[in-house]
């Protein structure tokens, strides 16, 4: 049995796995003071842990002290890498890269081995192209929902209004309106441009995962929502390590 791990930078996914099968999923809050609280106790049963992290050198010895609290198994911290498996990064330096958009590519990679869209919905929106032959096209970090919620109430304070989940994009009526329709016309904008470049460069396939993965889908992204995409990467990576 194997653990695998993905601490984005506010939640910890988690997975148990025996070979190929899946055997419990679950997802907390990063900063619980039990990430890990949901977890079957299945203390000698796991034989090694693997963690894609984009936290900090600091973050990461507190989540491997969580880890100890389930398991003295060995622990692996999986960074991105240059190239694995026909995908190649484009980054100079790929410890630059986050690992979860590393390992998010590298599991549709392996699922389709052609041209695609990744988009990752979440604390961040991240955009990436990969072509036909593997490599990496380059992709873009914007501000997710959250943070721009809260940037307009932080550095907004003024205007006041309640949040929402809206979806509606025409010109709002009301201060509310504005903030909350303005939002989802935001990202169908963004959405708007995806597409305009899966279609320029011939990409085929967008993938979409993330905690706002159903939001952008319901405002027009027309994509494949695929959920534990990183969990699929590191377990692939993982997997092959503990044979080697």
């Amino acid at each position: 049995m194997i653990l695998l791990i993905d601490a984005g930078n506010t939640r910890v996914k988690w997975r148990l796995a025996h070979g190929s099968v899946i055997q419990a999923e679950g997802v907390s809050v990063l900063d619980s003071p039990q990430p890990f609280s949901g977890l079957p106790v299945l203390e000698r049963e796991i034989h090694s842990v693997g963690v894609s992290s984009v936290g900090s050198e600091a973050g990461q010895r507190g989540l491997e002290r969580a880890i100890r609290q389930i398991t003295p198994a060995p622990v692996s911290f999986y960074g991105s890498e240059a190239q694995r498996d026909g995908l190649l990064n484009s980054y100079r330096d790929v410890s630059k890269m986050g690992s979860d958009r590393w390992y998010a590519m590298l599991a549709c990679w392996q699922s389709v081995r052609a041209g695609f869209a990744l988009v990752d919905a979440g604390s961040a929106v991240t955009v990436d192209y990969v072509g036909e032959d593997g490599c990496h096209l380059g992709g873009f970090i914007l501000p997710g929902l959250q943070m721009m919620r809260r940037s307009l109430k932080l550095d907004a304070a003024r205007i006041g209004f309640e949040f929402d989940d809206q979806l509606d994009t025409r010109p709002g009526r009301s201060t509310g309106e504005c903030a909350n329709h303005g939002l989802a016309w935001l990202t169908q904008g963004i959405i708007r441009q995806i597409h305009s470049d899966v279609a320029g460069s011939r990409l085929g396939r967008i993938f979409l995962t993330g905690g706002d993965a159903h939001r952008f889908h319901k405002l027009g992204l027309k994509a494949d929502i695929r959920e534990g995409l990183v969990l699929d990467g590191v377990q692939a990576v993982h997997s092959l390590a503990c044979t080697q």
